[in-house]
């Protein structure tokens, strides 16, 4: 205040209105309680928005997929993606578009992922039957074959041989039916001859051996049929190119007067994950392949679909329930699993939780099959095996 100025009274002041200061002050808020319902809106179609691009691009993988899976050799990669998940993206996608849609997007975004959920529910690999009481094969009968079906990893290359063959003992099969007789040195196959420890151990049984398959059985072998594309290779040709064609060993076993032939399968894996996936020979190798496993598939369903014997199929076919691979296989045989109690029928991807059902068997109207179970490999091998208990009809 400057000296003489008359002093400001309470009575001078206006009764009513504001300084400018407090004008500026009441638009500001006046503004802000205008715009602020307005960001709150913004928000809740944020997730809406984030849905409906999550809904599509399951789409634009499940649509394609229906379509690809085993007829184009780069879809085997997307194939990849774990089984189970065909189910449980939808279904968690309709969860949180119950809580979060609302009128319009709601009415046709929940009946889209309803049509994705059903879609893929026969892609995920999931044993529906396990989740009913009783609906179980009914009991074996007397005499009925067990069989144990099984990818070694490598064989003993990288285990304690102790432990891996008290481990093939303590399945008591009659028939065993065993992949990867081999090792692994530098990133390549290579030979390996165990076959008189193995013969050792299992005295009395009869075995077969092509390439990296082993059959062994309690009950007399009558003949074991070449099955695979082309001209078999000779018993003196060199191990590699025995290796590369025998991917399907068949052995016709005399079990009490009744010829089962039993089908130990190895398809050959895809992909090379030790190549760089930026790299062309990445995507060459799985191209060629696609081309291999699907001569494998073709010599193996033409020799089954001719054989007039009561037969078991069964191995690491590395194809999940998502890949189109399996639609003609699946289509001329049954599927072991309803015999099993497994609602998740893994059997690759450790002891833990195995996510991906790369081991399969098969059987034809010939043979029942009493039991199916997956179980744990003890932490020799990443497959769990295939334990069976199957009988002829006849």
């Amino acid at each position: 205040m400057s000296p003489g100025a008359p002093a400001e009274t309470t009575e001078n002041a206006p009764a009513t209105g504001s300084a400018p200061g407090d004008a500026v002050r009441d638009a500001v808020r006046t503004g802000a309680a205008r715009t602020a319902p307005g960001r709150r809106p913004r928000r809740r179609l944020r997730a809406p928005a984030l849905l409906i691009g999550a809904a599509t691009a399951w789409a634009l993988f499940v649509v394609p997929g229906q379509l690809l899976s085993g007829r184009w050799w780069l879809w085997l990669l997307p194939d990849l993606v774990p089984p189970p998940a065909f189910v449980a993206v939808p279904v968690l996608l309709f969860a949180l578009s119950c809580a979060a849609t609302r009128g319009r997007t709601r009415r046709w975004l929940l009946p889209a992922l309803a049509v994705l959920l059903v879609a893929g529910a026969g892609r995920a690999g999931l044993h529906w039957g396990a989740l009913a009481p009783g609906g179980g094969p009914g009991p074996a009968p007397a005499g009925a074959l067990k069989v144990f079906s099984w990818n070694t990893l490598y064989w003993d290359s990288t285990d304690d041989p102790e432990a891996f063959h008290r481990y093939l003992r303590s399945k008591d099969a009659d028939v065993y039916l065993l992949q990867e007789h081999l090792a692994r040195e530098d990133g390549k196959h290579k030979e390996i001859d165990r076959l008189a420890r193995l013969r050792a151990e299992f005295p009395g049984y009869h075995l077969v051996a092509r390439g990296e398959l082993v059959t062994l059985s309690r009950y007399p072998v009558v003949a074991a049929p070449p099955v695979g594309p082309g001209r078999a290779p000779e018993d003196s040709s060199p191990w590699r190119e025995r290796f590369e064609w025998n991917k399907v060993l068949r052995t016709d076993v005399d079990v009490n007067g009744t010829v089962v032939s039993f089908y130990n399968v190895h398809i050959p894996v895809q992909l090379d994950i030790e190549r760089s996936w930026l790299s062309p020979d990445f995507y060459r190798v799985v191209r060629d392949t696609d081309a291999v496993r699907k001569e494998h598939y073709a010599a193996l369903l033409r020799d089954a679909r001719a054989n007039p014997r009561p037969l078991l199929i069964s191995g690491d076919f590395n194809t999940t329930p998502a890949m189109g691979d399996l639609e003609e296989l699946r289509g001329a045989f049954r599927d072991a699993l309803p015999a099993s109690s497994s609602f998740l029928p893994g059997t690759w991807g450790g002891d833990g939780f195995p996510l991906w059902r790369l081991d399969w068997t098969f059987t034809d109207e010939r043979l029942r099959v009493h039991r199916y179970a997956l179980v744990s490999a003890s932490g020799l091998s990443d497959h769990r095996g295939q334990e069976l208990l199957v009988s002829p009809t006849g």
